[in-house]
């Protein structure tokens, strides 16, 4: 199955205008849309009372033949609208319902609701009757349908800049688009259902982060393979008191399948973690040089968790990026190079991985999410300027290659709000680069198997949790190859 692409509002735009030059008339494309949702509405719901609230242009088109289906399966429907038709397949879509069409008002009776006001293109506030009834919809999502989108969510974005309807339920069309999973729009839409309509194919780089991305390329052992040939994995272990960290991402790493884990350990910290190792080798040092020499035939490196925001974990970022092993760098190894962002740049490459939470994110790229309208955007930048992979952190967890390739986590779960969590997710990144995935799909991989694990154990997850549920989506996988 090939990746799911998440489509730019003009890039479906291009997508439908591909599918009319190709034969296919608009009245088609909207009959097929109203279609679509009015088959969803009726596996969801028992026939009731409807009120189809439709706008001027071809999402209020597409409301029209919702309403004239759902009246032929029995539904008592009701159409109010923002005022007529503004494109000939809307008018066309309009006259073939046999229904009065009332004017838009705040006095909306309870009813099941579909909301085919305004869709993905709407980059303006709603005003008037729309920024009325989005109000009144708020408070009964579970009782409201979005077409495409939820009228006033701004379909590049997943922002709103006034009202905006909450849908307990939205029928979307070839593919999602970045409001259907960058916060707070995947949040107004409920449930999100992507009807096949017949659009035209559309390049894309932008895609939803599911095994379709990655699967295809999963490092699984060879029959032939030893421990060796699995990846040679370390973790730098903060201070005495600050072990813990770099544990969590050693377990974690050694779970996702690399052959061989190694904490490297300031010797004061060594009986700390002699004390709670097994598999996971240990190895001491006292300064960067020591570190540098000793990982220079490793394969990756994850450097941060709970290393400490001091000179010597800059230094010894500094030293392991000399080793040519690719770096995941987390935590606190991106918070210490705060005052000068570009001597960790400079140092970087296509290989290494970055994993900020939004906090390390202003601090490594200042002002950067506040100057762009979204994550993808600014996760996009942020790799193009580190010349690294970034993995932006959230419940819309965002990765980005400097090449402009993006996937978005699409199953936030917040079980995964817990300390330790993100320590876990390092390791799995440095777990599969170590066994010869290329850090993009890597990092993508990683993110969306920590989602399945959280969410697997679900309430009472704790991060000592992880790496022991990942052989259980790991044995999924290997049964979907």
């Amino acid at each position: 199955m090939a990746a799911r692409q998440i489509l730019t509002v003009s890039e479906t735009a291009r997508a439908d205008a591909a599918a009319i030059a190709a034969g296919t008339p608009g009245t088609v494309l909207m009959e097929r849309a109203g279609a679509a949702v009015a088959d969803a509405i009726s596996a969801r719901f028992r026939s009731q009372p409807a009120i189809v609230l439709c706008g001027p242009g071809n999402n209020g088109g597409d409301g029209y033949v919702i309403a004239r289906l759902l009246k032929t399966r029995g539904w008592p429907v009701e159409v109010q609208a923002l005022s007529a038709p503004s494109s000939e397949d809307a008018k066309a879509a309009r006259d073939q319902w046999d229904g009065p069409v009332g004017d838009l008002s705040g006095d909306l009776p309870p009813a099941l609701f579909v909301d085919a006001m305004f869709g993905a293109g709407l980059a303006r506030p709603l005003e008037g009757a729309a920024a009325v009834a989005a109000q009144r919809l708020a408070s009964t999502p579970e009782k409201v349908v979005a077409v495409d989108i939820p009228s006033g969510v701004q379909g590049d974005t997943g922002q709103a800049s006034g009202p905006s309807v909450s849908a307990g339920l939205t029928v979307t069309f070839h593919a999602r688009k970045p409001a259907h999973v960058l916060e707070p729009g995947r949040g107004r839409c409920g449930e999100i259902v992507i009807a096949d309509i017949g659009l035209g194919a559309t390049q894309s780089q932008l895609f939803e982060n599911g095994p379709e991305l990655w699967l295809p390329r999963f490092p699984w052992p060879a029959a032939t393979a030893h421990k060796h040939a699995r990846g040679r994995l370390i973790v730098v272990s903060g201070d005495a008191w600050s072990t813990g960290a770099a544990r969590l991402a050693a377990r974690g790493g050694l779970r996702i399948g690399a052959g061989l884990v190694t904490i490297f350990s300031p010797r004061e910290a060594l009986v700390s973690n002699a004390a709670h190792l097994e598999a996971v080798m240990l190895r001491g040092f006292d300064t960067d040089l020591e570190l540098e020499e000793g990982a220079e035939h490793v394969d990756v490196a994850v450097i941060g968790p709970a290393a400490g925001v001091t000179e010597t974990t800059l230094l010894n970022v500094l030293a392991l990026a000399r080793t040519g092993a690719a770096l995941v760098i987390d935590a606190d190894a991106i918070s210490v190079f705060r005052d000068d962002p570009e001597e960790l740049f400079s140092v970087l490459d296509r290989d290494d991985v970055l994993t900020p939470h939004p906090g390390e994110f202003e601090r490594l790229f200042r002002g950067l999410l506040a100057a762009t309208p979204d994550r993808i955007t600014a996760a996009r930048k942020a790799a193009q300027r580190a010349g690294a992979v970034v993995l932006l952190k959230g419940p819309d967890t965002v990765v980005a290659a400097p090449d402009g390739r993006a996937a978005v986590n699409i199953h936030g779960v917040p079980w995964l709000a817990t300390a330790g969590s993100g320590d876990v997710l390092a390791g799995f990144i440095g777990g599969l680069i170590a066994q010869g995935m290329e850090s993009f799909e890597a990092a993508c991989a990683a993110a969306w198997i920590h989602a399945e694990a959280g969410e697997m154990h679900g309430p009472g997850l704790i991060s000592e949790d992880l790496p022991g549920l990942a052989p259980q989506v790991l044995r999924r996988l290997w049964e979907e190859r």
